[in-house]
């Protein structure tokens, strides 16, 4: 794993391992998409499966339902985080401290490469894509959720309406996403809104700090305390609630 950013995102997410669970409606919701999403695309054949950042093991248990006999490894950058669905999600697999972006694999080794809200931490999507999507075997499918740019985007405008800016990343749109995956033959993409019902600026900064989504944008400096109680009164006042725009991914590999 590489160190700075990606060293402070593991952090994160592992000081929120143990509360992450009571914070993660849209989580939940989106994790149960993906499984539903690659068992449509295969249900049967499936013999190794790749699960890129696990969390706490929504998407983990769900895989395990859905292909009990199939060989499971299970990943994340964190390593608290993997610790945690290995000691609590009761799912036989193998289980990998590992950034998603470098996987130690080679050639074509899996059926299903499974993930959920872990791909916007990546630092570069299209080529992670590609090094991922080489690892299918024929007929093998990635399928993917990953935060798209209308995330949280009335507490971006509360920033705009203070004369700052919000620490939370550029993520894409789902255009952008589209664009990516118009290089390959089979695939697309489609979106979808989670109203977090966070009543107020205190509850969305509480659902962010619980999941581990505090690292900011590099090179942005954090909100003065001021600059913090401006940004959260203009939120308030502009009706204190905010959203996931979630885009889902396929990318499948033609058989032979």
């Amino acid at each position: 794993m590489e160190s700075g950013r990606k060293q402070r995102i593991s952090d994160a997410f592992g000081a929120a391992a143990n509360h992450y669970d009571d914070h993660a409606g849209p989580q939940r919701a989106a994790a149960a998409l993906v499984a539903e999403l690659a068992q449509r695309q295969k249900p049967g054949g499936v013999q190794r499966i790749l699960e890129i950042g696990c969390g706490t093991g929504f998407l983990t248990r769900d895989i395990q339902a859905r292909w009990p006999v199939a060989e499971l490894i299970v990943t994340d950058l964190s390593p608290e985080m993997l610790a945690r669905t290995a000691r609590h999600a009761f799912v036989a697999g193998t289980f990998l401290a590992m950034d998603g972006e470098s996987p130690p694999f080679e050639g074509e080794w899996f059926d299903l490469i499974l993930s959920s809200l872990a791909f916007q931490w990546f630092d570069d999507l299209p080529d992670a894509l590609g090094r991922l999507a080489s690892l299918l075997r024929p007929g093998g499918s990635l399928i993917f959720s990953t935060m798209g740019e209308g995330s949280f985007c009335n507490w971006r405008e509360a920033h705009v309406d203070c004369g700052l800016i919000a620490g939370v990343p550029a993520y894409p749109s789902l255009a952008d996403l589209r664009s990516v995956l118009s290089s390959y033959e089979d695939a697309f993409a489609f979106d979808e809104i989670y109203p977090l019902g966070c009543d107020g600026a205190r509850g969305l900064i509480a659902h962010l700090k619980g999941i581990g989504a505090v690292v900011p944008n590099d090179g942005r400096k954090p909100l003065s305390p001021q600059e913090l109680r401006r940004t959260m009164a203009a939120f308030d006042e502009a009706g204190g609630e905010d959203s996931y725009q979630v885009l889902f991914g396929r990318i499948t590999r033609s058989p032979l």
